[in-house]
């Protein structure tokens, strides 16, 4: 997340450079300094992004110099990273298969709010349901470390109130927070736009988006997600976790409507949410929504497929 102009100083003063980072992860973004200026502001409107100095060096070193360091070392349950893997890099990264597929300590849990409701940019049922989920993680999981993220401000400030209120009125949990927080990977509780770099046991997501009201419709509004690099943030939301994900939502994968018509783009993130939603649901991946003819052949015989479509006729 380090813009061209930030980097300069320390790149004149060496005399080789290395640039290590993920092009399929955020890019150096405004957000924090517009919000400043405007807090009442709506979040879809404020949050830029730029170029970093990851994609700058990328388009001047000589290819192939970008290498990829393909083993993937955080996720301790193939279904942690299989979302990832599968849809933003091209099933490219070697994970380790678990011994297990049903753990009750290791993998995806999906919880349906039914009472979600989204609105002014946050979903009071989610964030009670995540304070008492943490309660209870600090109850019977207190070795594992915890971390929180919702989709918006908003909404991180309405768990972080929630959780107070909780602790108020619950002393033994306040005990327990105050525990966790001496310990250098304490609790966090994060939006959307920092919590890349972080990364905890186990990981609620508050998915934040639904109906304006119990068994509506849900308004296809869903933030940063719609913008150009919504599924690079989406990315950095799904690979947060080592031992255990837990998705809180107000919404299934079919309310997520995707215009046939809208760009790629624009597009992608909506994909990869709607996606994720549905992986969560019924822990298959679906296929892809598009080939990438960008991709490199997996084998030998897709070589020789290709080869023989692309010869002549006699």
């Amino acid at each position: 997340q380090i813009k061209p102009e930030d980097a300069l100083g320390a790149i004149a003063r060496g005399k080789q450079l290395v640039v290590v980072g993920d092009t399929k992860q955020l890019p150096p973004t405004d957000f924090f300094q517009k919000l400043a200026g405007d807090e009442e502001e709506d979040e879809e409107t404020v949050i830029g992004s730029s170029e970093s100095i990851l994609e700058t060096a990328q388009s001047i070193f000589p290819k192939p110099s970008p290498r990829r360091l393909r083993w993937h070392y955080r996720s301790r349950h193939e279904s942690l990273i299989a979302f990832s893997n599968h849809f933003f890099y091209n099933d490219d990264l070697v994970i380790f298969p678990s011994p297990n597929e049903e753990m009750d300590d290791l993998g995806i849990r999906y919880q349906r709010v039914k009472n979600g409701c989204f609105e002014n940019q946050k979903n009071e049922e989610e964030a009670k349901e995540i304070a008492q989920a943490v309660r209870e993680h600090f109850q019977k999981s207190p070795n594992e470390t915890l971390g929180v993220a919702a989709m918006s401000a908003k909404q991180r400030d309405q768990i972080e109130n929630e959780i107070e209120m909780l602790a108020k009125k619950d002393g033994l949990f306040a005990t327990r927070l105050s525990k966790d927080a001496k310990r250098a990977e304490s609790l966090f509780i994060k939006n959307l736009e920092n919590v890349q770099g972080d990364e905890r046991d186990v990981i609620f997501i508050s998915m934040t988006y639904g109906p304006q009201q119990p068994g509506g419709k849900v308004p296809q509004r869903f933030g940063p997600i719609n913008l150009e690099h919504g599924w690079r943030r989406l990315n950095v939301l799904f690979t947060r976790s080592k031992k255990r994900m837990r998705v809180f939502s107000s919404m299934d994968s079919g309310d997520i409507l995707v215009e046939p018509n809208a760009k790629k783009r624009e597009k992608r993130g909506l994909r990869a949410l709607r996606n994720f939603l549905k992986y969560c649901e019924t822990g298959n991946l679906p296929q892809k929504d598009v080939f990438d003819a960008n991709r490199e052949p997996d084998s030998d015989f897709e070589i020789a497929v290709m080869e023989a479509l692309q010869r002549p006729r006699r």
